[in-house]
C-alpha cells in the first residue's frame, strides 16, 4: 500500500534536509526513506531526512537519518531549520523552543523579521565533551583535536585548506579505529578577526556543504588551541574552554558561535524553506 507524505525541503547554510511531521504522517521506516528519498538523481536529494515529533520531555522532538540510512544524535542546521518549520506551519507560537534530540533537550530562541517570519535561529548546544588531542594512525597521520557535540567530531586544522582532499581523506579518518562510532571530520584554516574556513566531512553523509555541530566543534577546537596550556584531556566536563566567538564560514554560508563564561556553545544562523511537496511512501 501506498501513502501520499507530504515533505518541506529545508537548508541551513546550504546543510540541506527533508523535513517530515510524524505527528501527522507515519514513516515506519525512516532508514529506508531516508536512502531512497536523500539521492538526487531519483528521489528529492538531501543530506538526510529529520522527522519533527511530540515529545513528553519538551515542546516537541527531532530525529535525524543520514543520506546512508544511520541515525545521527544531532544536527545543529537540521535543529534552526527545525524552530522555523515549527513556527511558521503553526505548530506553535513560541519564540523559545525546548526541543528534545537524542543528544538531550536543545533550546532553540527563533529571531523574527519584521514581517514576521524566522530569519535566524540561536541554538544552545550545550556543552561540549570529551575534548583531547589525538592522531590517527595509517594514511592520515593528522594531529587533531577530537569532541563531542552530542555527536563525535575530530577538527584538524592546516595552513592549506585547498590542498586538502576531503574525500579522500575523510572517511579514512571518519572509519580509523580510534572512533569506534565513527567521527565527523572538520578541516579548518584560521583567516584572521576571529574567522575560520571550515570544509566538512560528514558522517554517513560525506561532504556537506555544512555542519551546524561540526562549526561548533571547529569554534571549540580553535579556543582550546588558543590557550596557552594545551588541553590533554577533558576532565571537567569542558575543559576549562575560554570565553570565544567565532565566524565560522563554510560552502554552504557561515555560523556565528559563541562560547560563553558558563562553557555553553551558542549556535545563530539562517533557516530557509527552499520548497514543499509530496512523494509517496511505500508501506
Amino acid at each position: 500500500m501506498k501513502n501520499t507524505i507530504r515533505f518541506t525541503k529545508m537548508q541551513g547554510a546550504g546543510n540541506d534536509y527533508i523535513y517530515v511531521n510524524t505527528m501527522q504522517y507515519s514513516i515506519p521506516d525512516p532508514v529506508w526513506a531516508s536512502r531512497k528519498w536523500s539521492m538526487y538523481h531519483t528521489g528529492i536529494g538531501s543530506d538526510g531526512l529529520v522527522l519533527i515529533g511530540s515529545s513528553a520531555k519538551a515542546d516537541f522532538s527531532m530525529r535525524i537519518f543520514n543520506a546512508d540510512g544511520s541515525e545521527a544524535m544531532m544536527c545543529g542546521n537540521a535543529s534552526r531549520c527545525v524552530g522555523k518549520y515549527l513556527y511558521e506551519t503553526g505548530l506553535t507560537d513560541k519564540t523559545s523552543i525546548r526541543l528534545e534530540t537524542l543528544s538531550g533537550i536543545k533550546v532553540l530562541n527563533l529571531k523574527l523579521s519584521q514581517e514576521g517570519s524566522v530569519e535566524q535561529v540561536c541554538v544552545d548546544m550545550g556543552k561540549p565533551s570529551g575534548i583531547r588531542r589525538m592522531e590517527t594512525g595509517g594514511i592520515v597521520p593528522h594531529g587533531g583535536i577530537s569532541l563531542s557535540m552530542g555527536n563525535p567530531h575530530f577538527v584538524i586544522f592546516t595552513d592549506d585548506l585547498d590542498g586538502i582532499d576531503i574525500g579522500k581523506e575523510g572517511p579514512v579518518i571518519e572509519h580509523d579505529p580510534l572512533f569506534p562510532d565513527r567521527t565527523n571530520v572538520e578541516f579548518a584554516m584560521k583567516t584572521g578577526d576571529g574567522k575560520i574556513r571550515m570544509r566538512v566531512w560528514e558522517r554517513g553523509s560525506g561532504i556537506t556543504k555544512a555542519c551546524g555541530t561540526g562549526a561548533c566543534a571547529t569554534a571549540v577546537a580553535a579556543a582550546v588551541l588558543g590557550r596557552e596550556t594545551a588541553v590533554a584531556e577533558d576532565r571537567e566536563g569542558n575543559g576549562g574552554i575560554p570565553e570565544a566567538e567565532y565566524d565560522i564560514e563554510m560552502d554552504g554560508g557561515h555560523l556565528t558561535i559563541e562560547i560563553t563564561p558558563e562553557g555553553h556553545v551558542l549556535m545563530t544562523g539562517p533557516a530557509v524553506k527552499v520548497f514543499e511537496g509530496e512523494i509517496e511512501y511505500e508501506i
